[in-house]
């Protein structure tokens, strides 16, 4: 099996990647310190998730009734139907209980179910109070059984197959609710993502956007050795349930407010950056002009000019840092539909030559509408946004 990242667990199908706690409550925190009633009566949705396994149920079953919670549903994929089943171990939590049935706790998924009822007469109301039984079908987020859940729910929170991001995000959108999720941070560039972003539908999540997020993997996964070793460093070494990984391009998107998504960028003029940057390519030079677009491109967040009110090619990192009340998004260079609508020329025969006979190896050809620089050589700039500062 090949080592695990999120490139490859679209081909692996390797879709097992449990959050850790720190990760959700920091996440979950950021939301509360900008609205400490964000859920407060609020029915929250949490798919894909295994409370036996998984930290989001039990995380919120703790805060229950801090955070006013009016609903917990959580529910899980079948054994069967899950290309990581095969790790699948079954826990006294589920032997354990009349309800148990050794066919069904591999082709059924199951629901768990939390609401303000002191179950156990404990005259607490958390984890303990949890009820669960099998569900009709598998547990798929796409069955109508899970997707008539969604429609209950005000928040849907998980973590998703990252080999199904873009349909699980489909799958939130139409149904309208409020979510946080863990997804590739590449994916900002997805033409079913951009346009969320662009219209203030869906934005970058508070935490984990400049740093790396681990996760746990089932014990018999080939994790690569420099990942399980970054993880140990951070504090997570194998243990009897897990072996730990580290994943350097996941964060979360969510449509929750978070205060920091408004915090203004700190940048300096053009001409300060141009004196003070600490980007050799910055520092004593003038900034590129593409040369089918008329917008500079921008290669660093911090070299962005304050003062330049032209349109302006910066990378997708500056997600992690947009504030809407500062800029605005005009497109992706990713997606062929938009530069064709803000008039991007195509690179045609000479750009196209010129790339290669500077030892370009991308599959650009002359009909694509991709941002092109001659300076340093001739090249494409990787995964470009283009935005205009607000006035």
């Amino acid at each position: 099996m090949p080592n695990i990242n999120l490139t490859n667990a679209k081909s692996a199908k390797n879709d097992e990647f449990y959050t850790q706690w720190a990760d959700i409550e920091r996440e979950m925190n950021a939301y509360l310190e900008y609205d400490p009633d964000v859920f407060r009566d609020k029915v929250i949705l949490l798919p894909c998730d295994d409370p036996e396994w998984s930290n989001f149920t039990k995380f919120f079953a703790l805060h229950f009734m801090d955070v006013g919670i009016k609903k917990l549903i959580s529910t899980s994929y079948a054994p069967d139907s899950n290309p990581a089943g095969r790790f699948y171990q079954t826990t006294l939590f589920e032997t354990g209980d009349p309800k148990f049935d050794a066919a069904k706790t591999r082709v059924n998924g199951k629901l768990f179910i939390l609401e303000r009822k002191d179950v156990n007469n404990d005259a607490v109301i958390n984890i303990e109070d949890l009820r669960w039984d099998y569900l009709k079908g598998d547990g798929d987020f796409r069955s109508a059984e899970v997707t008539a859940l969604r429609d209950e729910a005000d928040i849907v929170i998980t973590n998703p197959p990252f080999s199904l991001f873009r349909e699980f995000l489909a799958w939130i959108v139409v149904g309208g609710s409020k979510f946080s999720i863990i997804g590739n941070s590449n994916a900002t560039t997805y033409v079913e993502v951009f346009p969320l972003i662009q219209s203030n539908k869906l934005w970058k999540g508070a935490t984990a956007n400049s740093s790396d997020m681990v996760f746990g993997v089932p014990k018999g996964v080939n994790v690569a050795e420099a990942d399980r070793l970054k993880a140990e460093k951070l504090g997570y070494p194998s243990d009897e349930r897990y072996d730990y990984t580290r994943l350097g391009n996941s964060c979360w998107f969510t449509n929750l407010e978070h205060g920091r998504r408004h915090e203004p960028l700190q940048l300096m003029t053009m001409a300060e950056n141009i004196k003070f940057s600490r980007h050799k390519d910055i520092r004593g030079v003038e900034y590129q002009r593409y040369d089918n677009f008329n917008a500079i491109d921008v290669p660093y967040v911090d070299a962005i000019p304050s003062d330049y009110d032209g349109m302006m090619g910066v990378p997708i990192t500056f997600l992690d840092k947009y504030n809407p009340d500062q800029f605005e998004l005009l497109f992706s260079a990713e997606d062929m539909t938009q530069t064709k609508a803000f008039s991007v020329e195509p690179l045609g025969d000479k750009r196209v030559a010129d790339y290669y006979a500077a030892g370009g190896t991308g599959g650009h050809s002359k009909g694509h509408r991709k941002l092109f620089l001659y300076a340093a050589r001739p090249w494409v700039p990787y995964k470009r946004i283009v935005i205009r500062r607000r006035k």
